[in-house]
């Protein structure tokens, strides 16, 4: 692994055919009229990320980069950092596999990392574009790249945020609840849905009734940092994904927390959860913009933020 190579992987495929139609991935969130992945592309390069890297559909490309990609790539050249966009493509399947005619869009973010297999050099962390992380998750991140020996494979990390700083105050969400041993190793992430702010805490109607939740509980938001090594067991496994229903299912997703968690759970890698004690930010529901807004809005009086941003 090379260790003066740290990837930003924003994962942007999932911006549709709305995309200037107030899709939320580009909702006006800053004072100055950046969007979240301002904040996102922001933060990394403070934390010294070096190349940053877009999954994108080749559909949506012209739109992407006259929307937020010439702009991002611009900054980047000034700063001395690479952009590159890669693709996700619903035929790129192992050897041996055929998309079905029936099959619509890609097959979820374990596949959309896949496609960056020929575009990264050395360690590289993975964000939703439309999750404002903060500062803190970006240098931990980095800082747990910097930390894992040149050799490592199967050290993966997990930015572990407070459920109660996740939660919407418009309706349930959908979250990874971590389960850690005492050294903050994850043993278990459980993908938990309509998950609702219950005071500092949580709760989520189940099966066999009301679950209630420790609002301090580290849950998953999708940020991950990884060595190469994953992307190898990725294609292992979404190959076995296919070939035991995933192919003919026209809704079926291979999903990277599901198959991170196979890999804990069969003891193959062994992931560190990092405790992240700022916000986080999100577009759930509609009602939830004016809160974004809000809180960008406080952070660059504080000085937090520049404002314009860059």
């Amino acid at each position: 692994m090379e260790k003066n190579e740290k990837n930003l992987v924003v994962l942007a495929a999932g911006i549709g055919s709305r995309f200037k139609g107030g899709v939320k991935q580009l909702q006006s969130v800053g004072p100055s009229g950046e969007c979240i992945m301002d904040y996102s592309i922001h933060d990394a390069l403070e934390a010294g990320f070096t190349r940053i890297v877009f999954i994108i559909r080749r559909d949506i490309e012209v739109l992407f980069n006259e929307c937020i990609g010439n702009r991002i790539r611009a900054l980047c050249q000034k700063k001395g950092v690479e952009m590159v966009c890669v693709y996700q493509d619903r035929e790129d399947l192992p050897e041996g596999y055929r998309c079905p005619d029936h099959r619509t869009k890609p097959w979820g973010t374990g596949q959309a990392l896949l496609s960056c297999r020929d575009a990264l050099r050395g360690g590289f962390v993975v964000i939703n574009a439309d999750d404002y992380y903060g500062k803190e998750a970006y240098r931990q991140m980095a800082d747990f790249l910097e930390r894992l020996p040149e050799d490592a494979q199967g050290l993966y990390g997990l930015a572990g945020f407070r459920l109660s700083n996740t939660l919407s105050e418009h309706g349930g969400v959908t979250r990874g609840l971590c389960q850690t041993d005492a050294g903050g190793i994850l043993t278990q992430i459980t993908e938990t849905k309509n998950i609702v702010k219950d005071g500092e805490n949580a709760l989520v109607q189940t099966e066999s009734g009301i679950r209630r939740l420790d609002g301090g509980m580290a849950v998953s938001m999708n940020m991950w940092a990884f060595t190469p090594d994953v992307l190898c067991r990725l294609e292992r496994q979404f190959a076995e994904f296919l070939a035991e229903g995933g192919l003919e299912a026209p809704d079926a997703e291979f999903l990277i927390p599901v198959q991170i968690g196979r890999m804990v759970a069969e003891g193959a890698v062994q992931v560190q959860v990092l405790p992240i004690s700022e916000r986080w930010f999100g577009m759930t529901y509609a009602d939830d913009l004016p809160v974004v807004r809000q809180a960008m809005r406080k952070m660059a009086e504080e000085g937090v933020y520049k404002d314009p941003l860059f």
